[in-house]
């Protein structure tokens, strides 16, 4: 349960618009990404809590290294514009609560969890590079809320470690998200039959944060069964930053979702039953028994007798068994229907 809505194999699609740092630090271009994930459909806006110290190392910065192009000229500049500092985060919070959409975030640091539980976020993402961040784990644990993780760039071994250190640690609803940490991913890379290998290794709710260009693929893998689809959401790829190009834009999130939704009631229970809607068909379509030439009464019916044509309404033709060796109580002229009372 993700603030009172159910996650699971048995609930509609979770679609979650992964604004991340796509807000680009200004805060009237993010409360436009909140309000358009609202207005496409999405069940939850994410964003991403770390701050210029708390992500980056002093050398790392020194060093310059480039995450895309296009970005602030070096990197400390870009963590510091598009980090979301606390002020905004309450904002975000509180302009979330009033469209009624979702407010959640991964987390990065204890101090950046403290803040969410001050927030009241309902649930915790952990992002794919923190498989291995134990110390992280067992904090986001303690607070008892869902949590979503990430396996991009982990092995199993990692990720069944992870599992086990949120569980022995206070987690009690946890998903999985199957992730492959390449922006954009080729198609070729997503591998989406890892979703059932998740399914069957851990029997855990399994979702797949994508990370393509465009929606196909992340409508594949809900018909393979992810229950959970977050997606990079921008209201222009051409913006500046990180994510911008890899993202969904308002119109590919709006078919995104609906496509989810209808591809979530097509997979059904795997129980086979008829609908009221094939039973009437039934009638309509298959076939019944009819006279292949005149009959008389008192004649003794072979198979080559009768025939069988639309409607299905009498008798059908899996009942020829029934039929054959019984004789005809009346005259009956060519083609025409024949019903169990005209059989002696």
């Amino acid at each position: 349960m993700i603030d009172g809505r159910a996650v699971g194999p048995d609930a509609p699609t979770y679609v979650i618009a992964e604004v991340g740092a796509n807000h680009n630090g200004d805060m009237a271009l993010c409360r436009r990404l909140i309000d358009a994930a609202r207005e496409a459909g999405a069940d939850a806006v994410k964003f991403q809590s770390w701050t210029k110290r708390s992500l980056v190392s002093t050398a790392e910065y020194a060093r310059n290294t480039r995450y895309a192009a296009g970005t602030a000229p070096t990197l400390e500049e870009a963590v510091e514009r598009y980090q979301m500092t606390p002020s905004g985060f309450r904002e975000v919070a509180k302009h979330c609560r009033a469209v009624g959409i979702t407010f959640f975030s991964s987390c990065f640091a204890q101090a950046e969890v403290d803040l969410l539980e001050e927030l009241g976020a309902p649930a915790y993402k952990i992002a794919s590079m923190d498989v291995n961040h134990l110390p992280l784990l067992e904090y986001v644990a303690r607070t008892g809320r869902p949590i979503l993780l990430s396996t991009g760039m982990a092995t199993l071994g990692e990720v069944e470690r992870a599992v086990e250190v949120l569980r022995t640690s206070g987690t009690r609803q946890l998903a999985l998200l199957h992730c492959v940490s390449a922006y954009p991913c080729p198609p070729e890379l997503t591998n989406l039959r890892m979703l059932d290998t998740w399914a069957r290794s851990f029997g855990l709710p399994i979702g797949y944060s994508d990370h393509t260009l465009g929606i196909a693929v992340a409508l594949g893998s809900v018909a393979l069964g992810a229950c959970i689809i977050e997606k990079h959401f921008t209201l222009d790829h051409g913006l500046e930053g990180w994510d911008h190009a890899i993202s969904a834009d308002p119109a590919e999130l709006r078919a995104l979702v609906a496509g989810c939704r209808e591809i979530a009631a097509a997979l059904g229970s795997g129980v086979r039953s008829l609908s009221g809607e094939e039973l009437e068909k039934r009638k309509a379509f298959r076939r019944r028994m009819v006279a292949a030439r005149p009959l008389q009464r008192g004649e003794r019916l072979e198979a080559k007798d009768v025939d069988f044509k639309r409607p299905g309404t009498g008798i059908q033709p899996d009942e020829l068994r029934y039929v054959v060796g019984r004789t005809v109580v009346r005259d009956v002229i060519a083609d025409e229907e024949l019903e169990w009372t005209d059989l002696g």
